[in-house]
């Protein structure tokens, strides 16, 4: 499937460039890994698109509703963190 989503001026050249290689989204519409995520670059000061744009494949999608491993206590305090993994792997054997 193809979707296209908006992406904010700050972060386009991050995920163009490849550092930023995930996205946190709302979760109010479906994604699948194998989607073609299609971000057009949005300008919020002018609420226009600046004409540029980006494909990527989603390789992996979570939703936090349905991850258990925390107490909403903790959630309400401290809130999630995303981190990005390098695409390279290093595997070490202990």
């Amino acid at each position: 499937m193809i979707i296209k989503k908006k992406i904010s001026k700050e972060f386009f050249d991050d995920v163009a460039s490849r550092k930023k290689n995930f996205e946190v989204r709302l979760a109010d519409w479906e994604c699948k890994p194998g989607d073609t995520l299609i971000l057009e670059e949005w300008d919020p000061e002018t609420k226009s698109y600046t004409g540029r744009r980006i494909e990527r494949k989603a390789k992996y999608v979570v939703k936090t509703k349905e991850l258990k491993f925390f107490k909403k206590e903790e959630i309400d305090k401290f809130g999630f963190q995303v981190i990005g993994l390098d695409s390279e792997p290093e595997f070490k054997a202990d």
